[in-house]
């Protein structure tokens, strides 16, 4: 049962990495208001060019690999700095959006303890 359930949250955040990051290319969802401080913050991460793209291909990729239940382990540890940065920007920048970000955030590491066998030769010192 637990890991029916662990299974269903993964494809359910995969899913939702996957919208995510397609919207970073297509741009199908609009924006949410932000505050001022948080708009000059995705201003200058926008100005980059390379930020927004790369940050989607890592939402999908991860996405994809949590819907298709391959490479779960790695891509969690790959996606866990995006989201986080996504919830510390919140937090810092926009309080409002940070309970969305903060619950991926949350679901990717139910993911990663799901999947805890294979962190434990990487953990062991």
């Amino acid at each position: 049962m637990k890991t029916k359930f662990l299974l269903a949250v993964q494809i359910i955040v995969g899913l939702l990495l996957v919208i995510f990051g397609l919207n970073k290319f297509l741009h199908f969802m609009a924006n949410p208001p932000v505050s001022q401080e948080m708009g000059m913050y995705m201003g200058a991460l926008a100005k980059t060019g390379f930020i927004f793209p790369l940050v989607g291909a890592i939402q999908l990729l991860a996405g994809l690999a949590f819907i298709l239940n391959k490479y779960v382990a790695i891509m969690a540890i790959v996606i866990v700095p995006v989201m986080l940065n996504a919830m510390l920007a919140h937090t810092f920048l926009d309080p409002s959006g940070v309970a969305a970000s903060g619950v991926i955030l949350l679901l990717i590491i139910a993911v990663m303890f799901k999947n805890k066998e294979a962190y434990v030769s990487v953990l062991k010192a």
